[in-house]
C-alpha cells in the first residue's frame, strides 16, 4: 500500500534527508587514493550518529556497514572493508541513509577517485543526468511508468543500459515502501503520482550490458560482464507544483 504524507511528515523526513545528504558528501570528499571504504563507512556512521539519527542501512537485513560503498563493476551493496583500499582511476558508488524521529531518508552517488577515463565520466554524467530525467517526470497526474521511461529513453539513447534487477522504492517510516520505481518502463503505465507520496528515484546504469548477479556474500551485486556501473539517488516528494528534492543540500 501506498502511504501518503502530510505536509508534517514530509518536513520530518526533510530532517532525516538532509543528515543523509550531509553524510553523502561527507562520504565523497574522503574519495581519494589509499582511502579504504572502512573508514569512509566509519566517518559516515559518526557523522550520523552526532546528527541525533542513526544509520538506516546498518543491521537492515543484516548488512553489516552504514553504507553501502561500491567500486566499479559493483553495482549497489558493496560492504565496506579495510581490505578495499581505492585506487587512482576507480570510481565509487556510495549510498547512505539516515533515520530520525522515526522517518528515513535515503541518497547515493558515484565519485571520481583522482583522474578517472573519459568513458568513466561520461557514465558518470549521464547517470546523474538520468537522474534528473527521472525527477523531471515525477509529476502530480503521472504515473510511476513515465519516470522510468524517461530514464531508460535517455540513458539508452547515450549508449549505456539500465540495470532491472533493482529499482526505486517509496520512503518514510520503513526505508522501502511501496511502490516500486523501476528505472525502466512504458510511459502511462503504473501507479499514479499523487502529492504527498515520497519516492527514492535511483538509476543504476551500466557502462555494458544490464545483467548482474549477487556475489556469494549475499549482498555484492556486480555487472555480468565486468563493465563499470554508476549510482545515483535523491529522495523526493510529488507536490500540486512539482517534485522537491528532500535530500538536495
Amino acid at each position: 500500500m501506498i502511504e501518503i504524507k502530510t505536509r508534517a511528515e514530509i518536513d520530518k523526513m526533510q530532517v532525516a534527508c538532509r543528515i543523509s545528504a550531509q553524510a553523502l558528501a561527507l562520504g565523497g570528499s574522503m574519495v581519494r587514493p589509499g582511502v579504504s571504504t572502512a573508514e569512509i563507512d566509519n566517518a559516515i556512521e559518526k557523522y550520523i550518529i552526532s546528527q541525533g539519527a542513526r544509520p538506516n542501512f546498518k543491521g537492515y537485513g543484516g548488512f553489516p556497514g552504514s553504507a553501502c560503498i561500491s567500486l566499479n563493476d559493483t553495482v549497489i551493496h558493496g560492504i565496506p572493508s579495510a581490505g578495499i583500499v581505492l585506487q587512482p582511476g576507480d570510481i565509487v558508488s556510495i549510498d547512505t541513509g539516515a533515520v530520525i524521529d522515526g522517518y528515513h531518508g535515503d541518497n547515493a552517488a558515484t565519485f571520481a577517485c583522482g583522474e578517472i577515463s573519459k568513458a568513466a565520466q561520461t557514465l558518470l554524467d549521464v547517470t546523474e543526468a538520468s537522474l534528473y530525467k527521472g525527477i523531471e517526470a515525477a509529476q502530480a497526474g503521472n504515473r510511476v511508468g513515465d519516470i522510468g521511461y524517461a530514464v531508460q529513453s535517455y540513458v539508452e539513447g547515450e549508449g549505456f543500459s539500465v540495470v532491472r534487477s533493482f529499482v526505486g522504492h517509496g520512503v518514510g517510516r520503513k526505508l522501502h515502501e511501496d511502490p516500486e520505481v523501476p528505472n525502466f518502463g512504458r510511459a502511462g503505465h503504473g501507479p499514479r503520482l499523487v502529492p504527498g507520496m515520497v519516492i527514492a528515484i535511483e538509476p543504476m546504469i551500466n557502462e555494458k550490458g544490464y545483467a548482474v548477479h549477487v556475489l556469494d556474500d549475499e549482498w555484492t551485486v556486480k555487472t555480468n560482464d565486468g563493465g563499470l556501473s554508476a549510482h545515483f539517488e535523491h529522495t523526493i516528494a510529488i507536490t500540486k507544483d512539482g517534485p522537491i528534492i528532500l535530500t538536495k543540500l
